[in-house]
């Protein structure tokens, strides 16, 4: 993990009493709320529904026990007791008192986190695969890169004021885990036919009131060509960008208003033009950075008494095959850890949870942690010969749920639970579908099939890219439903299509429940999934499920 030089311990403590100074003359009444928005907001502070909420950035979704440790600190000392994961790989605090931030925030430099850039018109938090340096199917770690991107975006003095916010994905593995394609930048490493690596570089990707795949800019992008060419991207972007309509602020709009040509043409001008700036420092930089990022000492250990557990105890087997992956390393693996517990909050976990969690990194897991954007949480680093003690201890926690990327592992957003933009609720809605499965007990039968919701049209809960997506509206005063079908966030990127008309919030779980059992009389063979079928079937069958008093009606 990279750790805190001196520049960066000065800097952070340095905004940090900036904002106690700022947040003390809004509370004096020197600083209005509309000059303090702007100032909150470069300080991960929102006002959300009910009360103010703090993102915390957790970069590239690493983060070791102490860190996780300090995290649940914050939420009993001065939250309620939980923090909420995030899409973004982050934290956030629902509950925070505006007099208490600046001591949350000095928390967070305590260990070496802070919230800067988690919202405003700027890069937000490099994300990445969060099996990275860990993956089986990994080319190169992509934590370095993401963590250069993060030191040179920091306060970058020409990107404060972006049109838009801007959002860079990371990957270095041939299965995308980040969802690169729907980012403004996505970054995804790859060999060339010399066997070099370098990068792919996409643009242009997004969700939200429009969504888009994002378009392939460069096919292949040396590595040292990273920092001045990602450079290029924005400053062109930040020319070009319009802000006069924030609904069509985002680079995807740029680049649509524009085409992919004339946008290549002015990167590359700008591209050359810049690049002799870039005199090496940042690869200097770079090989440091690659430092911190070096392998875990791993141990050789025999992984009988593993397979001996899997014999005896079917619920363990039932975990081992849902949360684990392949690792890098003989004997090792890698842990996903559920905070989707059937009827739970998605992406909620307690000070309790993260202590446990915290706990298991120390002791088994080479003290290391990853955030998910599937807003769940990951030991990336354990030998198998572990797995016995940790489902255990998991168990103890009610953090054993077997059920990553099964029905019931649903992204949410936080909705109008929360939300001040929101215009649906979507935490009731994924608690009662994961409850209703639950009850039918045919998760594992049912196999992957992803499952994502959004309270309103910009898509913070990924409905576009969910297999089955839904998203929340308004309908003259009543929450209303839509479905999409067919979306993927992997390599294959898709924008799933409306099914039909939306359902109430009444009626939602019974059409998701009668949408995936029809699935299982529909699929070819117990392997097909979910997304397999429907690519197989097209819309049609399944919008014949979903609406089967239509389907009479037409047929009468």
């Amino acid at each position: 993990m990279y750790k805190y030089n001196d520049f960066d311990e000065a800097f952070i403590r340095s905004r940090t009493a900036q904002f106690r100074g700022q947040v003390a003359r809004r509370i004096d009444g020197s600083l209005t709320e509309d000059e303090f928005k702007p100032l909150r907001l470069m300080n991960g502070l929102y006002l959300q529904l009910h009360a103010y909420m703090l993102r915390v950035a957790i970069p590239y979704g690493t983060l070791n026990s102490g860190q996780m440790r300090q995290l649940a600190l914050i939420a009993d000392k001065w939250d309620k007791g939980y923090g909420h994961f995030t899409t973004r790989q982050n934290i956030q605090y629902n509950w925070p008192k505006l007099p208490d931030v600046p001591d949350i925030l000095d928390a967070l430099a305590d260990v070496e986190m802070h919230a800067i850039q988690t919202s405003g018109n700027t890069i937000r938090n490099v994300t990445a695969d969060h099996f990275a340096g860990a993956a089986a199917d990994e080319i190169e770690d992509p934590r370095p890169y993401a963590e250069l991107l993060r030191q040179w975006s920091t306060d970058h003095p020409e990107f404060q004021f972006l049109p838009r916010k801007f959002k860079f994905a990371v990957s270095g593995a041939s299965e995308d885990r980040a969802v690169v394609r729907a980012h403004d930048i996505g970054l995804q490493l790859v060999r060339n036919d010399a066997g070099e690596v370098g990068f792919q570089v996409i643009v242009g990707g997004g969700l939200g009131r429009t969504p888009m795949v994002g378009k392939v800019i460069k096919d292949f992008l040396p590595k040292e060509d990273l920092l001045p060419y990602c450079e290029a991207i924005v400053s062109v972007y930040n020319l070009l960008g319009r802000r006069d309509n924030k609904y069509k602020a985002r680079i995807k709009i740029t680049v649509h208003e524009n085409g992919l040509e004339k946008i290549q043409e002015l990167v590359e001008d700008r591209f050359t033009s810049i690049r002799a700036t870039f005199s090496g420092h940042d690869q200097e930089l770079l090989k440091e950075i690659k430092a911190a990022f070096a392998p875990p000492a791993y141990v050789e250990k025999s992984t009988d008494g593993y397979e001996a557990a899997r014999r005896a105890n079917p619920a363990f087997r039932s975990w081992s095959d849902t949360n684990l992956t392949d690792h890098q390393a003989d004997g090792y693996t890698i842990v996903s850890i559920s905070i989707k517990k059937h009827g739970a909050t998605p992406g909620d976990a307690t000070s309790d949870q993260m202590r446990v969690m915290a706990d298991l990194a120390e002791q088994y897991g080479h003290d290391e942690l990853r955030i998910s954007h599937e807003q769940n949480v990951i030991l990336p680093h354990v030998h198998k010969s572990d797995l016995p003690a940790i489902y255990a201890a998991l168990r103890a926690a009610d953090l054993a749920t077997a059920n990553i990327g099964l029905v019931s592992d649903i992204i949410a957003c936080p909705g109008m639970d929360y939300c001040a933009l929101a215009t649906a609720r979507s935490i009731p809605i994924a608690q009662d579908i994961a409850t209703r499965f639950d009850e039918l007990k045919i998760e594992h039968d049912i196999g992957q099939l992803k499952i994502k919701i959004s309270g309103c049209i910009n898509a913070c809960g990924h409905h576009h890219v969910g297999h089955i997506g839904i998203l929340g509206l308004d309908r003259a005063g009543v929450e209303n439903y839509q479905i999409t079908l067919g979306g993927d966030g992997t390599q294959t990127t898709t924008i799933g299509t409306r099914a039909g008309p939306g359902f109430s919030a009444e009626e939602i779980v019974p059409a998701i429940e009668r949408l995936v059992t029809g699935y299982l009389d529909l699929r070819e063979t117990a392997d097909e999934t979910f997304l397999q079928a429907y690519r197989r079937l097209g819309m049609e069958p399944f919008k014949a499920i979903l609406y089967p008093s239509e389907d009479k009606a037409n047929a009468a």
